[in-house]
């Protein structure tokens, strides 16, 4: 890999790391349903030159039935889940829960669709969710417990089971399908489906400068920005190098909390994300070099 591309990597990396601060620190203002709804219509907006491909107005005007569906999978709920989940938890705790996805995909991969698994990658299935548990029950114990954080942390998983749905859908009806085209499609999808809901929603006080400079963020580089870049990784290292982002996204994600939030990292935090990046790295064949990498959408659609 060249020293630029793998600095991409890390830029992109840290750009979707900082999605969980920026959910942070617009949700309490906005509300989860209008800061998603702000999120999708604002990348829509920054995308719109990307639509200027008569290519990708093609493959939309065939393929739209299934790019909706990836919209409302893979962009519209887990946008409405993990900003509803930052008006309870810690940027970083919900960092390290949207490092799951790879292991439901693989799960329910190997359990639903006949998919095969070696023991290396089972044992990473069993090492994640372990990880996941360890996270959730010692989170409850220090210090975010409470029926909101519960809630919180269902919403993060339940985020996580909507991008394994997409990841699944997409790699049996849209492989043919440009992934640029996919990803500005069903952006725009989201965005006409939160719509109405994010009038509805709307917050009656005005969210300050500091609140809209985050929702702008979301948008403009952690979703727009982030996408473009992550596909000319695609194009230029191929997706199994590229999942290596999966690794960076929760370490950012922690790091930026604490950073500019202030948010304290506990052991229930450090221990379940080693066991759950841990888990990915065996589940995706990172540490396991005889084995092909498991191939993943999870990677493209991050909030």
């Amino acid at each position: 890999m060249k020293k630029s591309d793998a600095a991409e990597l890390l830029l992109l990396g840290a750009i979707w790391g900082a999605s969980f601060l920026f959910m942070r620190m617009g949700a309490n203002e906005f509300g989860g349903m209008a800061l998603a709804g702000v999120r999708a219509i604002g990348a829509t907006i920054c995308s719109i030159p990307l639509l200027f491909s008569r290519r990708r107005r093609i493959e939309l005007r065939t393929h739209w039935f299934s790019v909706v569906l990836i919209g409302l999978a893979n962009s519209a709920l887990p946008f409405v889940f993990f900003s509803y989940a930052a008006q309870s938890l810690p940027s970083g705790l919900s960092a390290i829960f949207d490092a799951i996805a790879p292991l439901l995909v693989a799960a329910s991969g190997w359990l639903w669709l006949g998919e095969k698994l070696d023991a290396p990658r089972i044992s990473g299935l069993v090492i994640g969710f372990a990880g996941v548990v360890w996270l959730i029950g010692g989170t409850v114990g220090f210090g975010h417990g409470g029926a909101a954080a519960g809630w919180a942390m269902v919403a993060c998983v339940a985020a996580n089971v909507c991008y394994t749905f997409g990841a699944h859908y997409s790699h049996r009806r849209l492989q043919e399908v440009s992934a640029l085209t996919v990803a500005t499609g069903s952006q725009m999808a989201a965005a006409v489906m939160l719509l109405p809901f994010t009038i509805w929603l709307w917050p009656a006080k005005s969210p300050s400068t500091e609140a809209w400079i985050a929702a702008i963020g979301l948008a403009a580089l952690c979703t727009s920005l982030a996408y473009v870049l992550f596909y000319g990784l695609l194009a230029r290292i191929g997706s199994a190098k590229s999942m290596a982002v999966l690794y960076l996204i929760p370490v950012f994600g922690v790091l930026w909390g604490a950073l500019f939030l202030h948010e304290r990292i506990t052991l229930p935090m450090g221990g379940g994300c080693i066991l759950i990046l841990l888990g990915v790295a065996l589940t995706t064949g990172m540490l396991h070099p005889k084995a092909a990498p498991l191939e993943s959408a999870s990677a493209v659609e991050k909030a």
